[in-house]
């Protein structure tokens, strides 16, 4: 599991555990309520960690859609391969592209709602990134 997603757990746990322990020293009318509230946001947290990685992956097809267009357009004829990183990113929607006739570099692209954006170069040994075919001006 990713530090990230343990960090995301723990302070969904520790949440829980403020609203038990200041339901406890509530008075006991009131403590019921506490435990419906405990309730609700354990559903809630289980609801988000359950259905997020659904919704993740969901954008992410949209995503390679609009990037595919995209590379279509900017470089027509070219064959590339889109990809994501396989170990958690903080942004689930940066996506990596491999040309085929530069199978060496690695192209990452952030792409949101209004731009698409060539955010990282992955160069090979002895190169700069200027000198791939692909380099887009990153905005430095």
């Amino acid at each position: 599991m990713h530090p990230i997603t343990v960090i995301e757990i723990l302070m969904a746990l520790g949440l829980l555990l403020l609203i038990l322990i200041v339901g406890y020293f509530l008075p006991h009318r009131r403590r019921k309520n506490a435990i419906k509230v405990v309730l609700i946001v354990l559903v809630l947290e289980l609801a988000f960690f359950g259905i997020r990685p659904l919704w993740i992956d969901y954008q992410r097809e949209v995503k390679m859609e609009q990037l595919t267009e995209y590379l279509n357009k900017m470089y027509p004829g070219e064959k590339f391969e889109i990809s994501y990183p396989t170990s958690r990113s903080y942004s689930p929607y940066q996506l990596q592209v491999r040309f085929a006739n530069e199978p060496d570099w690695i192209y990452s692209y952030s792409v949101n709602e209004s731009e698409i954006k060539q955010v990282d170069i992955g160069v090979p040994d002895a190169k700069m990134p200027e000198e791939g075919d692909h380099y887009e001006d990153l905005g430095d």
